[in-house]
C-alpha cells in the first residue's frame, strides 16, 4: 500500500497562503466582486486551557483570538463568515472567542452545520446575523465542569455566576429571553440521562435564538449586502 504523502515544510512556504491557512486552520479569504470575504471554521471542541487529546479536533482559543483581532483591523477583509460544527468545551474560552466575535464592526455572519452544542450556542449567535440550516441541533444545558470540584457553596455560586454570564450573553445577541433560555437549560423531558433540550435549526429560529434558517448562500447574501452599505457608509 502506498504511504500517503506528507507536507514538508518547504513544500508549505511554497503553497499558496490560502491553500495553507485551510490546511492548518480552516480559513480562507475569498476576494469577489462583493468584497474580501473570511470564512473561518469553528469545529470539533474549544479547547481552553488545557489541551484537549491527541485524536481530538478542536479549535483553540489562544489560535482564534488573535485572528480575529488581525481580521477586524485588516484592510483587505470587508467580512467574516463563521462555520460551526461543535460539540462545546471549555465554557470562558468560548465566551473569550463569542465576546470578541461580537465585538467586530466588520460585518459577520454565523451558520450552524451539524450542530452547535453547550458553549457553542453563544458562538452562533454572537456573530451579526446567525443562520442555521434545518438539520442542524443544538444542545442547551446547565454549565458542567470535570474534574475535582469542592463541596463547598462558593462552588455553586461560581456555576450559578458562571450560568448567569452564559444566559446573559445569548439573551443579549439574539432574540430570545433570558427567562426561556434558562428554561431551556433546565428542562426534564427532552434528554434521557441529563437536564436540558436538544433543539434544530427552525425550531431554534422560532424560539428567537437563531435569526434564519438558511445555508451559505444566505449567508453570503446577508454578508454581501452589509458588506456593500458598510462601504456606503464611509463613501
Amino acid at each position: 500500500m502506498t504511504e500517503p504523502t506528507k507536507t514538508t515544510d518547504t513544500e508549505k512556504e511554497n503553497q499558496p497562503e490560502t491553500t495553507q491557512s485551510i490546511l492548518d486552520f480552516g480559513s480562507a479569504l475569498t476576494r469577489t466582486p462583493h468584497g474580501a470575504v473570511y470564512c473561518l471554521t469553528i469545529i470539533g471542541q474549544i479547547e481552553g486551557h488545557t489541551a484537549a487529546g491527541g485524536n481530538a479536533k478542536t479549535t483553540k482559543y489562544e489560535h482564534v483570538l488573535p485572528l480575529l483581532a488581525k481580521l477586524e483591523e485588516s484592510d483587505e477583509v470587508d467580512g467574516v463568515l463563521f462555520l460551526l460544527n461543535t460539540v462545546g468545551g471549555d465554557v470562558e474560552a468560548g465566551l473569550a472567542i463569542a465576546e470578541l466575535i461580537a465585538g467586530m464592526t466588520k460585518p459577520t455572519v454565523s451558520i450552524v452545520l451539524g450542530g452547535s452544542h453547550s458553549i457553542g450556542v453563544p458562538l452562533a449567535v454572537a456573530a451579526r446575523r446567525s443562520f442555521a440550516v434545518p438539520s442542524a441541533a443544538m444542545t442547551i444545558h446547565p454549565v458542567r465542569m470535570s474534574g475535582t470540584v469542592i463541596a463547598a457553596p462558593q462552588t455553586y455560586h461560581y456555576f450559578e455566576r458562571l450560568q448567569e454570564r452564559i444566559v446573559a450573553f445569548v439573551a443579549g445577541h439574539s432574540q430570545i429571553t433570558a427567562a426561556d433560555f434558562q428554561d431551556l437549560m433546565l428542562r426534564k423531558d427532552d434528554m434521557a440521562a441529563d437536564v436540558g433540550s436538544v433543539i434544530y435549526g427552525e425550531e431554534a429560529v422560532s424560539l428567537g435564538l437563531i435569526d434564519q434558517v438558511g445555508g451559505l448562500s444566505d449567508g453570503l447574501q446577508y454578508l454581501y449586502r452589509q458588506i456593500k452599505e458598510q462601504r456606503e457608509k464611509k463613501a
